[in-house]
């Protein structure tokens, strides 16, 4: 079993910067490491250069992707390309974009995570999302597209005060669609906005912080629960964690065997809901998180689990 990461933009056999210490914590556990050529695959789609140091498995390896976010098409590249040198990332192309993208995964669990509508391009024309808003009537959203939001341009290009205030709704997804340009992600997502718990404001953005936690999820286990912001006092919480078997049932159907869930509690009444799914691969590992830990509980469940023969 092996753990495939970025490598350095200038040196292809460091690892990047922002995944040093991960690398450290897996190889300190004793397990191998490869570097990818993260621009060679994204911008030249040339998989032959991304993977130059990697080493071919000897025998059928699983391996585990820790690196920068990938749209679905790049995903599969890189997958095709490990499988030709005998490693198999952990999840498959369809695997990776069912927690990915949110239209993928809200139908399992529209009724425990905010009400959702989406667009799909190239045509968003107001006329066209003043049509989608409509059943969400004055409420407040929040616009991202089918993965990320501009969060930390909260009331510039991410939160919408009421669906039906449409000069408000033209001027936060202009903006929006402006800052994510060629970064978009097939669409645009809408989210009823629901006030959670309170943490704090951030102190770049601006943003308001809610009491939120990421929870890593391998084979239908939870191995890993972390607040998910690294700035507020989530001091006192030991008594008010996610439920983490609830959370198991929940996600019971999703179609993938590392992932994430990020949940929150509504403030009105204390009920958990599902803020957002991603890719286990992908997700970043919050900052309160302790690595060692991460990388103890992921490799040895994944060493233990039902391995299927390279296709």
């Amino acid at each position: 079993m092996r753990f495939i990461f970025c490598a350095d933009y200038w040196n292809i056999r460091r690892p990047d910067p922002a995944y040093e210490a991960e690398v450290e914590a897996a190889r300190n556990l004793g397990y191998a490491c490869s570097l990818i050529d993260f621009e060679a695959l994204i911008e030249g789609r040339n998989s032959a250069r991304a993977l130059r140091t990697v080493a071919p498995a000897s025998a059928r390896e699983l391996a585990i992707y820790r690196g920068w976010m990938l749209k679905p098409q790049q995903y599969e590249l890189l997958y095709q390309a490990l499988e030709a040198k005998g490693v198999e990332l952990i999840n498959s192309p369809a695997a990776y974009k069912h927690c990915h993208y949110l239209p993928e995964w809200y139908p399992l669990l529209a009724e425990h995570t905010p009400a959702s509508t989406w667009l799909t391009g190239p045509d968003f024309s107001l006329d066209a999302i003043m049509d989608v808003l409509r059943p969400f009537g004055e409420r407040p959203l929040i616009v991202k597209d089918f993965v990320k939001s501009r969060k930390h341009e909260w009331f510039e290009a991410c939160y919408i005060p009421s669906a039906a205030d449409r000069a408000g709704v033209e001027r936060v997804v202009r903006r929006f669609l402006e800052l994510q340009a060629e970064d978009l992600n097939e669409g645009l997502v809408f989210r009823a906005f629901v006030e959670f718990e309170p943490l704090a404001t951030h102190s770049k953005s601006g943003m308001p912080l809610t009491r939120e936690y990421r929870l890593f999820v391998l084979d239908g286990q939870v191995i890993l629960t972390a607040p998910y912001w690294e700035e507020g006092d989530y001091a006192g919480d030991e008594g008010a964690q996610p439920p983490v078997e609830v959370i198991r049932a929940l996600t019971r159907n999703v179609q993938s065997r590392f992932f994430t869930i990020d949940v929150a509690r509504r403030k009105s009444d204390g009920a958990w809901l599902i803020v957002e799914l991603g890719d286990g691969q992908v997700a970043g590992l919050p900052e309160r998180a302790k690595k060692e830990d991460f990388y103890r509980a992921l490799a040895p469940g994944v060493d233990k689990s039902n391995q299927r023969p390279l296709s």
